[in-house]
């Protein structure tokens, strides 16, 4: 995955479900254009990794939970050979993630 991608999806995987604004995105990565940033995030969506929502005039992008999970679960799928119940335990939480704060986490 190109660099820059992947700093845009653990941004957003930070970020949580409310997600980051484009601007703030390609803030973050000030390295990058704007139209550059633009373009990774297209192609991020498109892959269905992000997904993006309008709020006003700014376009607010988060994870695609689900997707997440079901890449982790590729590349760690034949990890100790398939035999591992620490990463099959992980795949399952992770697959229940919504970016959100459990009920249990907000009280602790």
């Amino acid at each position: 995955m190109n660099e820059s991608r992947l700093r845009i999806v653990r941004m957003l995987v930070v970020a949580g479900a409310d997600g980051m604004s484009a601007g703030a995105i390609a803030a973050t990565l000030d390295a990058s254009s704007p139209s550059r940033v633009s373009f990774h995030l297209k192609e991020l969506e498109h892959a269905g990794l992000i997904a993006s929502r309008r709020e006003g005039k700014s376009i607010i992008y988060s994870a695609c939970w689900a997707s997440l999970a079901d890449l982790v679960a590729f590349l760690m799928h034949d990890c100790c050979q398939g035999h591992c119940r620490y990463c099959d335990q992980a795949i399952e939480l992770f697959s229940k993630c919504t970016g959100m704060p459990t009920e249990s986490e907000n009280n602790a």
